[in-house]
């Protein structure tokens, strides 16, 4: 993989976690890394990876993006010719591409310990994927979430919410608030 779509995938990545539900701009990038890592990176130097043009980083700037990015830096390197990622199995790729995902997620989540547990948990996983399939099936029953938390987690706060099969998620979620 070259650098340029390694960098486009990670601000495509970022974008996801940040909850913006798409990439990452440019722009954005700038000001995220100059916010909150005190240092910065010109538009122009990205546009210049991205485009292939640059295709090398210095080491100043790889440490930078791999800190920001939460990568190794080594991440942040085209790919030696002949390199092949397909060697593995799709769905085990897919398997170690989600529990990468979802350990970094887990990262930005590390002020709500037991939640930041959760995901790693799933990650740990060896099917992590079918999990998470569990988890909507779960999410999709009604008062099944409520039912379950009452036997395995009973010190939780289990306050039963009056859900249906029409109502979408955004409307349980408004409903836990009113309580």
């Amino acid at each position: 993989m070259k650098l340029c779509d390694k960098l486009k995938y990670l601000r495509e990545v970022e974008g996801s976690l940040r909850g913006m539900h798409r990439a990452m701009t440019q722009q954005e990038l700038m000001k995220a890394i100059a916010a909150e890592m005190g240092e910065s990176i010109s538009q122009s130097y990205l546009s210049q990876i991205e485009s292939g043009k640059r295709p090398h980083l210095t080491n100043t700037t790889r440490l930078l993006l791999a800190k920001f990015f939460k990568v190794h830096p080594g991440y942040l390197v085209e790919d030696p010719e002949g390199y092949n990622a397909e060697l593995m199995s799709d769905l085990r790729t897919q398997e170690d591409s989600l529990d990468l995902w979802l350990i970094a997620g887990s990262d930005r989540f590390d002020r709500d310990p037991e939640l930041c547990q959760a995901l790693r948990a799933i990650a740990q996983h060896d099917d992590s994927r079918r999990c998470l399939l569990l988890l909507q099936s779960v999410l999709e029953t009604p008062t099944l979430v409520q039912r379950m938390l009452a036997i395995l987690r009973p010190a939780a706060d289990t306050a039963p919410v009056q859900t249906s099969p029409s109502q979408p998620p955004a409307a349980v979620k408004a409903s836990r608030r009113k309580k």
